[in-house]
This record gives C-alpha cells, sequence and structure tokens, in this order.
C-alpha cells in the first residue's frame, strides 16, 4: 500500500510542474508578442511608427515583416492554447475558470482566421474605395478576438476572489477605452488617408493590459496550484 501511495503522489507532482509549465506559456505568449511585435517586426520598417500605426499594418498586404509575423504563429498558437489547457486543468471543479481555459483553447485555433484576412497597406489604401474582402474579414476578426478577450477576462474573475474581480475590471475597462474606443475612433482615418496620431499608443496600451492580464491570472493559478501541491504533501 506505501509503494502504491508513493507513486499515486508521485504521479500527481508531476502533473502539478506540468500544470505550472502550460500556466507559463499565459507570460510567454505576451513576451513573444512584444518582443515580435514592437521590437523585430517593427525595426523592419524604417519609417514605422509605433505611436501613430495600428499593429496590425506590421502584417499588412506586403509588407516586409509579414512573413516573419505569419510564422510566429508556430508558436502563438500553440502558447495559447497550452496556456488555456492549464487553466482547465488548474481549475478542479471550479466551473467559471474551466470554462475561461476552454475559451482560451478556442481563441487560439480560431486565431489563426487572422491569416487570409490582412489589412490593406496604408499605402496602397485608395481613399473613398469599398472594403476589400480581406480588410472586412480583419475587421470582423478584431470584433470576435474583442469578444474573446471580454469573455476570458470576465470568465475568470468570476471564478476568483474579489481582488482578483477588481483587477479584471479594471483591465476590462482599459481594453474598452483604449483597445477599442480609443483606436476605433481614429481607424476610419486609415482608410481616408488621413494621420492617425496616437492610435498605435492606444492600441498597444489596451492589448497589453490583456496580456498582462493574462500573466497575473497564470501567477494566480500558479500559486493555487503549489497551495494544492503543499496541502497534500
Amino acid at each position: 500500500m506505501a509503494t502504491f501511495v508513493g507513486r499515486s503522489t508521485s504521479v500527481l507532482r508531476r502533473s502539478d510542474v506540468s500544470t505550472k509549465i502550460l500556466l507559463s506559456c499565459g507570460a510567454f505568449y505576451g513576451l513573444t508578442y512584444i518582443l515580435a511585435n514592437d521590437v523585430i517586426a517593427a525595426a523592419m520598417w524604417g519609417d514605422y511608427n509605433r505611436v501613430d500605426q495600428a499593429v496590425s499594418e506590421l502584417s499588412a498586404v506586403g509588407a516586409t515583416s509579414r512573413p516573419f509575423l505569419i510564422a510566429m504563429n508556430a508558436i502563438w498558437v500553440p502558447a495559447l492554447v497550452a496556456f488555456g489547457i492549464g487553466v482547465r486543468r488548474s481549475a478542479g471543479e471550479n466551473r467559471w475558470l474551466r470554462i475561461a481555459g476552454a475559451v482560451l483553447v478556442a481563441h487560439g485555433f480560431v486565431a489563426l482566421l487572422w491569416l487570409p484576412f490582412p489589412m490593406t497597406a496604408r499605402a496602397d489604401i485608395v481613399v473613398g474605395s469599398d472594403m476589400g474582402i480581406n480588410d472586412l474579414g480583419h475587421f470582423v476578426m478584431s470584433a470576435v478576438t474583442g469578444l474573446f478577450v471580454m469573455a476570458e477576462i470576465g470568465l475568470a474573475a468570476a471564478g476568483l476572489g474579489r481582488v482578483f474581480r477588481i483587477y479584471s475590471l479594471a483591465t476590462a475597462l482599459v481594453v474598452i477605452l483604449f483597445g477599442a474606443y480609443l483606436t476605433g475612433t481614429l481607424a476610419p482615418n486609415v482608410g481616408k488617408g488621413e494621420p492617425t496620431p496616437w492610435m498605435g499608443f492606444f492600441e498597444r496600451v489596451g492589448i497589453g493590459a490583456w496580456l498582462a492580464w493574462m500573466t497575473v491570472l497564470g501567477m494566480v493559478l500558479w500559486q493555487n496550484v503549489s497551495s494544492s501541491d503543499s496541502t497534500r504533501r
């Protein structure tokens, strides 16, 4: 019996380790996203302005950085899916966290639909022309991604404590204000061939808030897994 219990505990601890590795993929996703877009891809453009230009312009039709960012999906998609699996595995009987994990997994796979719908490069947009299929699809994917982000934040907040709920509410407000409202207000100017001052900054604040939130969620659940492991010992 003692041998059986020892093996069972060993299996549980290995499971905890793998869950923690999966949870760390949330921070890994955010780090590589920022590094790939705002450091490497932006450096491929001689005149790219991070403050005024959208992140999507780095992967626009004909952009020199587009092939690199397409290749990065081989890292980003597995990382987001793995993080969702980690959230789900660490949830136990917590229904809200289990659903949040499932939504994160779905988000990872749906993110692949960005690939066939890059935005038209700013320099190639004809003022007054109708929106192309690629730009329409890009707009739809932006809305879908926003819904995923709001669902993830809301579901995880419902499954955790008061402090995390307050933090999640603050994150959601930042995402809505900077990522949706302020960025969305300036986005039509791209199609009009007009300047978009601070649009890139606003968008990056919204994206950064979500990326930071995933890192914090991973840390909170990591601690929960560690506490459960200590209790079993």
